[in-house]
């Protein structure tokens, strides 16, 4: 749910459970799996059928700040374990494995005690982890909760140099209002600024007319 979280930059109510009545989890039935541009049924498509897919999408069904039935989807990252498909895929198998209603949101645990992945599980695994490798990077366990899935991916997204406009539609934002999630202190952002600012210019100005018309 983590990485569910931090690739589709969700709200913390829409990856985990949590005690506010308006909250709108993703569903296992808002889950959609794809080989190439076909369509595969997650629920009753072959297990091997898995090892195949190279695009997993949600789909805005409840989701407040969403356009209903919209989808948005993204492919294999390239790694192991931190890969969105590899995320969807574990919930997918645990699932079905259990005869889980499609209804069912996505951080439902089913085994010997049913159980639900909670806001406060998801920080605490990222506090433990804050803990560990946080100080290297300058991040502390006080620094981060579970908010910050969402817009670390889209810091992340923008050190990638990808454009706002296309963060804006993965994040689902209709203003400039994610402006306010991006962190001007990120150094793959800021560090070449002045190096820009002092660069000469290729450019000329259009002389000012002395006469008027």
């Amino acid at each position: 749910m983590l990485t569910l979280g931090f690739f589709f930059l969700l709200w913390p109510g829409e990856c985990a459970a949590t005690s506010n009545p308006n909250a709108s989890p993703f569903r296992l039935c808002d889950v959609h799996i794809l080989r190439h541009q076909l369509h595969l049924d997650a629920m009753h498509c072959p297990e091997e059928d898995f090892l195949s897919i190279t695009h997993v999408a949600l789909e805005f069904t409840t989701q407040k700040n969403g356009v209903r039935g919209e989808l948005v989807g993204l492919g294999r990252s390239g790694q192991p374990y931190l890969c969105p498909v590899h995320a969807a895929i574990a919930r997918l198998r645990h699932m079905r494995l259990r005869n889980a209603h499609t209804t069912n949101p996505l951080y439902h645990v089913f085994g010997p005690t049913p159980t639900t992945v909670t806001i406060t599980d998801l920080a605490s695994h990222l506090h433990q982890t804050c803990s560990v490798l946080g100080s290297s990077i300058g991040i502390f366990p006080s620094n981060i909760s579970v908010r910050s899935l969402r817009s670390s991916g889209a810091m992340a997204l923008l050190c990638s140099d990808v454009d706002t406009d296309k963060i804006r539609l993965v994040g689902r934002w209709r203003s400039n209002e994610m402006l306010r999630y991006l962190h001007v202190q990120a150094l793959p952002i800021v560090a070449p600024l002045a190096t820009l600012m002092v660069h000469p210019g290729f450019f000329s100005l259009l002389p000012s007319h002395p006469f008027r018309g």
